[in-house]
């Protein structure tokens, strides 16, 4: 009887451990595939999968970004292909390249003397307020009192200016010059085809007009759109560690409104033709605490009435919103959206001659 038992005891113990060594070899198999794949697509996470959905489906959306959603007809699953699985496709392309290289060209001053025409785009400007020139499209809580639109605003450190792109990836309809593979719709990783590189051409015609600019071409909305927001403040909050004087803070970006090169807002100055640019100024209309927007507004106000007077048309109405846009973090932070979907590189590039003229005139 006794025997018999610790046949039984041997039989069970073999078992145990053919089933824990069955275990341990699969456990071992199927960790070096998922390291192997976790190698080759390393950029293609939890968190990136769940931002493309939130970058295309406004339910899922942060609060701070919830402005800026493409919209268009396309499905979701069209939308998530286009945009997040595009990024992975190149992401292997990419790893070694450069963040974007700082172009220098002959930088031809703007002229004053010429004449401003606004090319129809098919989209109306539409607006709700107006202080002499400058009209704003308010979509926030607030009314706006005379007070509130009077720019009665001045600066402290009128010399340096900082520069940077929450959404980096942002891009513009490709041309002979500036041709690029897109990594989602009208979206590249390649940053001398973004608004990074018309935040370059902006950043070298302030220079020559003795301004002293940090630029920073810092990826934000790569490989997650998501929280975009909450990654380019970080990025301001260690730039300011080191210039903490700091008042002009602008987050270049390209409008969203399309997916397509059917929209393309423009004014012709002179013979050339540049993009139309937009200010979006941000309120604590959402909920979050934004000391600041006022002053935000009327920095805008006062920069946009001179625009209007040297280049009347390169602005459209700015835009005043709920959200906050991380411009609580300065009282000359704005946001100046450059040109949509439909412009080109070299119409973005011809406004920021303009644009940087109309600071030189301002911000003296």
């Amino acid at each position: 009887m006794f025997v018999i038992k610790v046949k039984d005891i041997l039989k069970y113990l073999v078992s145990i451990i053919l089933i824990i060594t069955i275990i341990i070899l699969s456990t071992r198999f199927f960790l070096n595939i998922f390291k192997q794949n976790k190698n080759e697509t390393k950029h293609l996470t939890k968190n990136a999968l769940t931002a493309s959905l939130a970058a295309v489906m406004p339910n899922t959306q942060l609060k701070e970004d919830e402005e800026e959603i493409e919209e268009d007809k396309r499905t979701y699953i069209q939308k998530i292909l286009d945009m997040e699985l595009g990024f992975v496709q190149l992401c292997q392309k990419d790893k070694n390249k450069p963040a974007g290289e700082e172009i220098k060209e002959d930088l031809q001053e703007a002229r004053t003397d010429v004449g401003t025409e606004v090319i129809d785009s098919g989209v109306e400007n539409k607006f709700t307020n107006s202080y002499g020139s400058v009209q704003v499209k308010n979509t926030s809580k607030y009314d706006l009192t005379q007070d509130i639109l009077t720019p009665d605003f001045e600066l402290n450190n009128k010399k340096d200016i900082m520069i940077y792109h929450t959404h980096t990836c942002e891009s513009y309809t490709p041309t002979e010059k500036y041709n690029y593979e897109q990594t989602g719709s009208f979206r590249t990783t390649d940053l001398n085809f973004t608004v990074s590189r018309v935040g370059d051409e902006l950043t070298n015609y302030l220079n020559n007009y003795g301004y002293k600019v940090t630029h920073d071409k810092t990826y934000h909305d790569y490989p997650a759109y998501s929280g975009s927001y909450d990654r380019s403040m970080n990025t301001i909050k260690n730039l300011l560690k080191t210039n903490p004087n700091t008042q002009m803070i602008i987050d270049l970006h390209r409008d969203a409104i399309g997916s397509s090169s059917s929209y393309a807002p423009k004014v012709k100055i002179g013979d050339e033709y540049a993009a139309q640019l937009m200010f979006v100024i941000g309120t604590d209309g959402g909920g979050l605490e934004h000391a600041n927007w006022q002053k935000n507004l009327k920095f805008a106000i006062k920069i946009q009435e001179k625009a209007n007077e040297m280049y009347p048309g390169l602005f459209k109405p700015i835009t005043l919103r709920n959200s906050r846009y991380n411009q609580n973090i300065s009282d000359a932070a704005t946001i100046i959206e450059v040109g949509a979907t439909g412009n080109t590189m070299e119409e973005c590039l011809t406004s920021m001659k303009y644009l940087s003229k109309v600071f030189s005139e301002v911000i003296k």
